[in-house]
């Protein structure tokens, strides 16, 4: 049996220990969230880019719950975890998407995991757990929240769309990232910048947004909430690397990509 049929195999068991360990996970979260003034917190990349024990912990917690379900299977987490399994599974965890909302008090923020092989992601769960929405979706199912499924209203016309981003932590990413929103904000019906790249994700196959865009987010950011958008019919489009911003994605129909992609350059 191939890799691909054994997960294939396996989506639903998979999703479920997913979505299982995302709520244990965002119920620590709450819970720290509740004292959050107290948190340790130091920084990553810049003084902007910001780590807490909360964030830790959570990655902690869904490592060692992983390692007692599924021994065999590889994790990368964005807190550090990077083990090399032998099933052919990887896991990708951020374990709390939006720590700048998080430890600022703002109520934007989730844990996201999925599980991917050989050929991209089985199973991904995004789980708002201030909300208490769980947003998931595997290779072959529908998305859905909270067990419903998800539907979208579908905005063809740019100068309605509502189209969401983030920006980095560099000064000198967000002097480029600035100008690409220049040109932007005339175009469209507006911008929105929530902190969060899962639950924009999850939001834009919900439509709750219309689009979403970003560069330089890292693959943890949105293992998880491309695949909801796919399997939401959406079109995951790859964007270039424009220096000194990394590479991205844009996620829309098809109809929006077509519009937006010649102004994110």
């Amino acid at each position: 049996m191939t890799d691909r049929v054994a997960a294939d195999a396996g989506q639903d068991a998979l999703l479920a220990l997913a979505a299982e360990i995302a709520r244990a996970a965002g119920a620590q979260l709450c819970d720290a969230f509740a004292r959050v003034g107290d948190l340790r917190i130091a920084t990553k990349s810049t003084a902007t880019d910001l780590v807490s024990e909360a964030d830790v912990a959570a990655e902690r917690l869904i490592r060692e719950r992983l390692a007692a379900a599924r021994p065999d299977d590889g994790m990368l987490g964005e807190e550090g975890s990077d083990l090399t399994g032998s099933s052919g599974l990887r896991w990708v965890v951020d374990p709390l998407d939006g720590t700048v909302n998080f430890l600022f008090g703002i109520p934007q923020w989730c844990v996201s995991i999925a599980v991917e092989d050989a050929d991209g992601a089985v199973a991904g769960v995004v789980f708002d757990a201030l909300r208490d929405e769980l947003w998931t979706a595997t290779r072959d199912g529908p998305p859905v929240v909270n067990g419903e499924p998800v539907s979208r209203a579908e905005r063809t016309e740019l100068a309605t769309a509502l189209v969401a981003t983030g920006f980095g932590y560099d000064a000198g990413v967000r002097r480029v990232q600035a100008e690409v929103i220049g040109r932007l904000l005339p175009r469209v019906r507006d911008v929105r910048r929530l902190g969060s790249a899962a639950l924009d994700l999850a939001w834009t196959a919900a439509g709750r947004y219309d689009a979403y865009f970003e560069r330089g987010v890292n693959h943890w950011d949105r293992a998880a909430g491309e695949l909801i958008c796919a399997r939401a019919g959406l079109q995951i489009t790859p964007l270039p690397a424009a220096p000194p911003s990394g590479p991205g994605v844009l996620v829309a129909s098809a109809a929006l990509t077509a519009a937006l992609r010649p102004l994110l350059d």
